[in-house]
């Protein structure tokens, strides 16, 4: 494989590609998202990931509009459909939504960003975002905080989309997936059954929110590599194989956190930074049950 540069990308299954390290804005400010997003983009950075329930999709597109120097084609912008919004109509007005308040013509990928609902409500959205994706109104789609059960769940809801809708591929494809990773919650079980069918996966909360500071096996890499804690976790997601979507809204982090190409991790170096804990540190819907 060659080597990992900030133009790396990911093949999707939808046939895009989405650059492998992104920035993410949740809970990012409206009034500071755009120029943190500028400010990525002067690092290098062409992945930005935002959500409805973020309430800075506006800001976000502002920033994508106002990068006159980097084609639109070269920017990839996700964002995801909320809770309240399950269910078909929910999520057919959610990407329009959206679409509107970003003042985009596509969105690179929309997820949903939990599995609540229920089943029904579950499959609709799917049937939504298919649908959205068939009028180009955006490009990939993807689930996010799904457990294995909700994604067993959604191959049979696919199956049957694709036998309601007229055949093989009506049924949409899932290109991505995105979850809490990071050496203290590697969901494994996830991660594998992902990997088995060539989704993409994505790290939110690479850095643990910074409530890991200080770990003796992350803290040798640091001093051995002459890098950040952030930045060993950062390359830890990149070295297996996610795409980790590190957020700041400090211009010296935003820089630092694309600074990750210029050392690499060895195989045995990664499998000692991840434990067996299971310690996520944000909300974690992959536990709900079907019915929730």
């Amino acid at each position: 494989m060659a080597p990992l540069t900030i133009n790396s990308t990911a093949k999707l299954l939808s046939g895009y590609e989405m650059p492998r390290l992104g920035f993410g804005v949740y809970q990012t400010p409206p009034k500071d998202t755009a120029r943190c997003v500028a400010e990525a983009f002067q690092a290098g950075c062409r992945h930005v990931d935002s959500a409805a329930h973020y309430r800075n999709e506006g800001a976000c597109g502002e920033a994508i509009r106002a990068a006159s120097s980097i084609p639109r084609s070269q920017i990839f912008f996700t964002s995801k459909v909320p809770p309240q919004k399950m269910g078909y109509e929910g999520t057919k007005a959610q990407v329009d939504d959206s679409l509107a308040k970003s003042g985009l013509g596509y969105i690179d990928l929309m997820l949903l960003h939990s599995p609540y609902g229920g089943s029904a409500k579950r499959k609709g959205s799917w049937k939504a975002l298919v649908e959205a994706a068939e009028a180009g109104k955006v490009r990939s789609i993807g689930v996010s905080n799904y457990g294995v059960h909700h994604l067993d769940e959604l191959e049979q809801h696919i199956a049957e989309l694709e036998e309601e809708r007229g055949g093989k591929g009506k049924g949409g494809v899932i290109s991505v997936g995105q979850w809490e990773v990071h050496p203290y919650c590697a969901r494994r079980d996830i991660v594998e059954w992902c990997a088995k069918r060539h989704v993409a996966v994505e790290a939110y909360c690479p850095l643990v929110q910074g409530q890991r500071w200080g770990e003796p096996a992350t803290k040798k890499l640091a001093v051995k590599y002459q890098k950040s804690e952030a930045q060993i976790l950062i390359r830890w997601s990149l070295e297996k194989g996610f795409i980790p979507l590190p957020k700041s809204v400090t211009s010296a982090r935003i820089r630092e956190n694309v600074e990750v190409y210029d050392f690499e991790l060895t195989p045995e170096e990664v499998q000692a930074l991840e434990t067996d804990e299971y310690t996520p540190v944000s909300w974690d819907p992959t536990v709900a049950a079907l019915e929730e």
